[in-house]
C-alpha cells in the first residue's frame, strides 16, 4: 500500500483518502501526510477526523481552528481529556462567532461553557437584531425560527452533553419568545382599547358642541 500511495498524484491521493476504509488502513507513518493532503484539498472534516482517529489531537484542533470550527475543536479537546484547552477553545470560539455575527454557534459555545441564562438570552436577542437588519420584523422572526428548527433537526439522534444543553437552551428561548409575543399582543390590545376610548371621547365632545 505504501508504494501504491506514494505513486499517486495529489488528486489521486485525495480521492483515495475520501474512503474511510483507506484512511483506516493507511500506514501510521503516512498518516501525517494523509491528513495534510486532505487539509490542503479543503476536506477539513475528513482531515480533522483522520487526525483525531490517529491520535494527532494537536493537528486535528489546529485544522479546525484554522477553518473556524471552534466547536468541534473544543469537543475533540474535551474528549481527549484536555479540559482547560477545551474551555479556552469554547471561549475563543464564542468571541470569534460573535465578531462574525454567527450567533447560533456563539450560543452553542456559551451553552457549553455553562454561561448564565441571561447571557444566552442576550446572544439570542443580538442574533435577532442581526437578522433583522434590512428586513421586516416578520421576515426576521421567520428566519430565526427556521434557524432554530434547523438546529433542532441537526441534533436528532445526538445524546451528548452539548446537544442536551443546546436543546434545553432552544426550548427556553422558544418559551421566552412566546411570552414576549403574548405580552406584545396584550399591549397592542390595550393600545387599541385606548384609541377607541379616545375616539369615543372625541365623538362625545363633537356631539356636545
Amino acid at each position: 500500500m505504501r508504494d501504491e500511495f506514494e505513486r499517486m498524484n495529489f488528486e489521486e491521493k485525495v480521492s483515495y483518502l475520501m474512503e474511510r476504509e483507506n484512511r483506516i488502513e493507511l500506514p501510521d507513518d503516512l498518516a501525517k501526510e494523509g491528513v495534510a493532503v486532505l487539509a490542503q484539498a479543503g476536506e477539513i472534516e475528513y482531515a480533522a477526523a483522520m487526525a483525531r482517529d490517529r491520535g494527532m489531537i494537536d493537528e486535528a484542533i489546529s485544522i479546525l481552528v484554522d477553518a473556524g470550527d471552534y466547536l468541534w475543536a473544543a469537543l475533540i479537546a474535551k474528549n481527549a481529556g484536555r479540559t482547560s484547552q477545551s474551555e479556552m477553545l469554547y471561549q475563543d470560539g464564542m468571541q470569534f462567532y460573535i465578531d462574525m455575527e454567527m450567533f447560533g454557534r456563539a450560543i452553542s459555545a456559551a451553552t457549553a461553557l455553562g454561561m448564565p441564562a441571561d447571557r444566552i438570552d442576550d446572544l439570542f436577542r443580538r442574533g435577532v437584531e442581526s437578522e433583522s437588519r434590512g428586513m421586516d420584523l416578520e421576515h426576521s422572526r421567520g428566519m430565526i425560527e427556521s434557524a432554530m428548527e434547523s438546529l433542532d433537526i441537526s441534533l436528532i439522534g445526538r445524546e451528548d452533553e452539548i446537544a442536551v444543553q443546546i436543546t434545553k437552551a432552544l426550548s427556553e428561548e422558544r418559551e421566552r419568545r412566546m411570552k414576549e409575543e403574548a405580552r406584545a399582543l396584550e399591549l397592542l390590545r390595550a393600545d387599541n382599547l385606548s384609541a377607541d376610548d379616545d375616539l369615543n371621547i372625541d365623538d362625545q365632545e363633537k356631539n356636545g358642541e
